[in-house]
């Protein structure tokens, strides 16, 4: 019991850590148009 609750809350930080990598980055390019961020 204590198993499936450590592995469902492992499972959920890593979808979360996923989206946050790829979803919040796309969102972050928007402010890129100054060239202090070297995303160029």
């Amino acid at each position: 019991m204590i198993q499936e609750i450590i592995a469902f809350i492992i499972l959920f930080l890593a979808i979360v850590f996923l989206i946050r990598k790829y979803f919040w980055k796309s969102k972050k390019k928007k402010d890129c148009g100054d060239g202090n961020c070297g995303c160029s």
